[in-house]
């Protein structure tokens, strides 16, 4: 049992979904957690104030395409598992520069398997038998659903966008490194995520945000794009277990159950808030809706058959998309300060990949 062997090198742990695992690992365990994350625009500390002060947490300020920084992590710090969630992950960033998303999420992952290759190789005995590299992408990998049928742990890998290509690309490196080398990995490909502490370029936090401020509400063409919904919290439950009990050598789907097109995920976020009365003017929040046009390489649907990690690992996600919403929108309407203090305004408040529009 990983959590029992003490030590988790966790990369990208000041992220949207990090943050949470190392929450998660700190309060709930025993673990050590080392946090490998560079800091970059997505990169919060404030999201670890809870834990930072903790004496099984260490952070470690480290570009995972450092070469000479990732082996020290392991020679120092000598890790029983690692988690690896650091990648460049929004959509409208890689149209704009697709290189980072390349040097991020394929050189990076590529480095980081080499390095844990070679300290795998050197343990001896319950160390190197226990040991473990979780790598965790994107349903996106796999391109886009008509209107029916779902991705599962066999679909074929279609991506469209140069994150989904990245991504795509890593997930490769790591099965590869596991069929060649023997490398102890599992794999994990999860649905869009949202909740807490989630950067505000995406959908949903820049949605409630814009909201709050009378600004209007951008959907890419009629908004009828589908995206299952997956609570942060239920994801890194899931996340833990894979690489706690998951099988080696396999990959694992996670999903929220939660199919909602574009449009009704903003219409819900307008009925919460016209319920619940949190307003800074007079303006009825679903006249803020705008239509704008659709980006290059959009997918229509995206959905999970989680029936294998339910099967296999007892795992189903236990938020409903209604409960979940309403605890994020309480959150960023109790937080827009900590929104502001992640980075430039402007940043955050449009989205990217065309001109004056965001995700």
């Amino acid at each position: 049992m990983i959590e029992e062997s003490k030590k988790i090198l966790v990369t990208g742990g000041a992220g949207f979904i990090g943050s949470e695992i190392v929450r998660q690992y700190i309060t709930n365990t025993d673990v050590i957690v080392i946090n490998v994350d560079s800091l970059t625009y997505a990169g919060n500390q404030e999201s670890l104030r809870s834990v930072t002060d903790n004496k099984r947490y260490i952070f470690e300020k480290v570009n995972i395409c450092d070469k000479d920084a990732v082996s020290r992590l392991f020679s120092q710090h000598k890790p029983n598992a690692v988690m690896h969630l650091a990648a460049e992950t929004h959509v409208d960033r890689s149209i704009d520069a697709p290189s980072k998303f390349i040097k991020t999420n394929v050189e990076g992952t590529l480095l980081l398997l080499e390095t844990a290759r070679k300290y795998w190789h050197e343990l001896d005995g319950d160390r190197k038998a226990n040991f473990r590299f979780h790598h965790v992408s994107t349903d996106e990998v796999y391109g886009s659903l008509g209107k029916h049928g779902f991705f599962d742990e066999n679909s074929a890998y279609d991506p469209s966008s140069p994150y989904s290509a990245s991504k795509a690309a890593s997930d490769h490196l790591v099965r590869s490194w596991y069929r060649t080398y023997g490398l102890p990995v599992v794999i994990s490909n999860c649905s869009n995520n949202y909740g807490p502490y989630q950067f505000p370029e995406k959908l949903i936090p820049l949605m409630i945000l814009r909201a709050l401020e009378g600004k209007s509400l951008p959907i890419y063409g009629t908004g009828d794009n589908v995206r299952d919904w997956l609570y942060v919290v239920d994801h890194a439950n899931a996340l833990r277990l894979v690489l706690n009990e998951g099988i080696i050598g396999e990959t694992y789907n996670i999903g929220g159950n939660n199919e909602v097109s574009n449009l009704k995920v903003v219409e819900a976020i307008c009925a919460v808030l016209e319920e619940s009365n949190i307003r800074s003017h007079d303006k009825p929040y679903k006249s803020l809706i705008t239509f704008v046009d659709d980006r290059p390489g959009h997918d229509m649907r995206y959905a999970i058959d989680s029936s294998k990690i339910n099967k296999e690992l007892g795992w189903s996600p236990s938020v409903s998309f209604e409960a979940g919403l309403k605890t994020t929108i309480q959150w960023y309407s109790d937080n827009q300060e900590w929104c502001h203090r992640t980075g430039d305004k402007s940043s955050i408040q449009e989205r990217l990949g065309l001109p004056g529009v965001g995700k």
